[in-house]
């Protein structure tokens, strides 16, 4: 003979707020609205981008389009040239901004305006600057040469140089606060005894600045490449991709595909990325877990 168990709904309710205090209720609460938000602008966004990538066609024209292969190389010396130099500028600049002089505190703050500044009047300020037209660039050009000056953004080369040192120049005191930083947590003890010794100030570096700042440095360099590869306004406001798409990025290639209405390769080139941006997502967090 088989026994058949009901349960009672009302009493498994109330031995589940039974178990959890007030505090816990009011936990769950208050995070309720952040996972409803996080679940309608992060994961359905990527859920649905990725659903409409999902087509082995899309990859297939994307292997065949000739701005798809320079956009990947594009990508690959925005983030070799553009994170090396930054960051290495950085290291250096942040010793020299944590000298407590007056002038160079000054100096500091006009030095944070490029990354303070929102990024789409700064970088349509550099643009103006090199209109072949009527910018300043090529104004001053003819003023002391009485010749007029290239069309520096129809050189496909030099568009992608200039939007390299835009984001060079946008986010590099960002980096340099964050280097300051490590600076300021080294001992000053170690660099008198260091005096003392009579090192130089390569000797200091080497020794005892390198050392120190070693894993925040490359923690540093991880997290600006992953914002990097997403860095859209550098190139679009600048070159808008152009001329003739040569300029292109991957974080800038969707843009082009859904202005000629081709959804699924804008979002298949952006499911390209993730190669290269989940290997950096995980060594950082491996490096930050330590």
């Amino acid at each position: 003979m088989t026994a058949i168990t009901y349960t009672n709904p009302d009493a498994t309710s109330r031995s589940l707020s039974a178990r959890l205090s007030t505090p816990q209720v009011w936990g769950i609460v208050m995070l309720a609205p952040y996972v409803l938000v996080f679940l309608a602008f992060v994961v359905y966004p990527i859920s649905y981008g990725l659903w409409l990538a999902r087509h082995p066609a899309s990859y297939v024209a994307l292997y065949n389009d000739p701005v798809f292969a320079r956009a990947v190389v594009n990508t690959l010396i925005f983030l070799i040239i553009g994170i090396n130099v930054k960051m290495m500028i950085a290291l250096f600049l942040s010793g020299f901004f944590v000298q407590s002089r007056s002038w160079i505190r000054w100096l500091s703050v006009l030095f944070i305006l490029p990354w303070a500044v929102p990024s789409i009047p700064t970088i349509l300020s550099v643009r103006f600057m090199f209109n072949p037209e009527w910018g300043v660039i090529n104004n001053l050009i003819f003023k002391f040469t009485a010749e007029d000056g290239p069309n520096w953004l129809n050189d496909p080369t030099i568009g992608l140089t200039l939007a390299i040192l835009v984001h060079i120049w946008k986010s590099l005191p960002f980096w340099t606060m964050i280097l300051m930083t490590g600076r300021l947590a080294i001992s000053t003890d170690m660099f008198e005894a260091a005096d003392v010794d009579g090192a130089s100030w390569w000797q200091k570096f080497r020794f005892i600045t390198w050392p120190s700042m070693q894993t925040l440095y490359l923690t540093c360099t991880l997290l600006s490449m992953i914002w990097t590869l997403g860095d859209f306004n550098s190139v679009y406001l600048l070159t808008g991709g152009g001329p003739a798409d040569l300029t292109h990025v991957l974080s800038t290639l969707g843009i082009r595909y859904l202005r000629l209405d081709q959804l699924d390769l804008a979002m298949a080139s952006i499911v390209c990325a993730m190669p290269l941006v989940l290997p950096l997502v995980y060594f950082m967090m491996k490096r930050l877990s330590r």
